[in-house]
């Protein structure tokens, strides 16, 4: 059975600070419509305007992810992309009164708990997904990052990080079924080295930092005078460190949860790719810059398969709508010169024509006999004819009716049909036909594959008595 989209049942408020801008928010997620996706909405600017969670919008990615569209910005967006994402959530409109997402404790447990509380519901369309199709890889190696897609019937991500650190060691998390982010992903907080502090204080970020939602690390022994002077700076109670390299603040919920962590921000900037991944994704050191970069790299696949010519849908056991019988009453042409077999579908804008090629055709005698190709000329032709079916059912006797060619443009031969090929012609009008004059796109498959397409102009005439 499909996967029907999701939204959230009803709006959820979230009221926290900002990492980095350090300012007062509140969040409020609520439900959206179908193909809706993720929508940030800036209540607190004029006009209220959205920005949607796409690749396309990142311009930041140095302490988190950033989007900016049409030059309104909203930042540290992944926390609560992730937890959406993770709980199953398709679409929802994310209204915020500050250009910062709230920190909360550095993972995604305010936002999944907020979410759990609310329910989802089910909605009338489908999922979307991108299929990861073939082996996809994204490569720094100046970092020594790489990311990597593989063909899988579902989502999994693996994540291995090492950052050269004889505390966090080499770490590796793993999440098999999404299912399982709120419990064993979406509480993992982020992490951030001792050294790192004083020196992000002084680029004027993290000023929504209180020690409560980071992990910190410690590299090296610090003198307890250096631990309050940086406690001071965050106006926060002074601590000490662990034997095990970590400040005393705070337990761990894992072993391992700085990996898991960054696969929970895997998740959340994975999707602003804008539908949900089918595919076994592996990261080595991954982070918010290459992981929005993968996203955006997919995210061109994505394109590119939207605008891909899409073949017909061809069943052989379906009746035709019309047989060759049927087409010799419309069509003047007769063999050798009629070149399509059956008129598979038809509405009042675009048709579905078939021609089976074979050996016996009359032109593969001359036409490179010893390695028999269909001239492109007669592909063009039998495009035309299913065409000229469609520019002849505008009229209630087309009997009585003729097309003329007036003009072929575009034409694009994408590779050679040869006997045994079944050609599948699809034609559509690319605006109605005005004064007996007729604009329309073709385009003939074999299989799944675009073998030909052209734009023609053709013109209706009466048959003279």
């Amino acid at each position: 059975m499909a996967d029907k989209q999701r939204t959230i049942h009803q709006p959820v408020s979230i009221t926290g600070r900002g990492l980095h801008t350090g300012v007062e928010v509140e969040v409020i997620i609520c439900p959206a419509e179908v193909n809706t996706g993720y929508i940030f909405q800036r209540v607190d600017l004029e006009g209220q305007p959205k920005v949607e969670a796409l690749a396309d919008y990142v311009t930041d990615t140095s302490r988190g992810t950033t989007l900016v569209q049409k030059g309104v910005k909203i930042n540290t967006v992944e926390h609560v992309l992730a937890a959406l994402s993770g709980m199953g959530i398709d679409n929802a409109l994310i209204k915020v009164n500050g250009p910062e997402m709230p920190i909360m404790d550095g993972s995604s447990s305010s936002f999944v708990s907020e979410i759990a509380k609310a329910g989802t519901d089910e909605q009338g369309a489908e999922r979307n997904f991108f299929i990861i199709r073939e082996k996809t890889i994204y490569r720094d190696e100046k970092n020594n990052i790489e990311i990597v897609a593989y063909p899988d019937d579902g989502f999994s991500i693996d994540v291995m990080i090492d950052y050269n650190s004889k505390v966090l060691g080499h770490q590796y998390a793993k999440l098999t079924r999404i299912e399982d982010f709120e419990s064993q992903i979406s509480p993992c907080r982020t992490f951030v080295f001792f050294h790192e502090l004083e020196i992000l204080l002084k680029n004027n970020l993290i000023k929504g930092g209180d020690l409560q939602n980071a992990i910190v690390i410690m590299e090296r022994e610090v003198p307890q005078i250096e631990l309050d002077r940086i406690a001071d700076l965050f106006n926060k109670p002074h601590v000490q460190v662990r034997p095990s390299g970590f400040l005393n603040h705070l337990d761990l919920h894992f072993t391992n949860e700085p990996a898991r962590h960054k696969l929970l921000d895997m998740v959340g900037d994975l999707s602003l790719l804008g539908l949900r991944i089918k595919g076994k994704i592996t990261a080595l050191r991954p982070g918010h810059h290459a992981n929005t970069e993968f996203a955006k790299m997919l995210r061109k696949q994505y394109k590119k398969e939207i605008l891909k010519p899409t073949p017909p849908i061809y069943d052989p056991n379906q009746q035709p709508l019309m047989n060759i019988l049927q087409i010799q009453r419309i069509l003047p042409h007769r063999p050798p010169f009629l070149l399509i077999d059956k008129i598979m579908s038809m509405d009042g804008s675009s048709v579905v024509g078939m021609k089976n090629v074979t050996m016996n055709e009359g032109f593969f005698v001359g036409h490179f006999p010893n390695e028999p190709v269909m001239p492109g000329v007669l592909q063009v032709e039998a495009m035309a004819q299913v065409g000229g079916i469609l520019v002849l059912n505008s009229v209630p006797d087309p009997e009585n009716y003729l097309t003329y060619f007036l003009k072929i443009d575009q034409v694009r031969f994408k590779r050679k049909v040869v006997p045994g090929d079944t050609l599948i012609f699809k034609c559509f009008l690319n605006e109605p036909i005005r004064r007996g004059i007729a604009n329309m796109t073709g385009q003939a498959f074999v299989g799944d594959q675009l073998v030909m397409e052209g734009v023609l102009m053709a013109q209706i005439t009466k048959i003279r008595e």
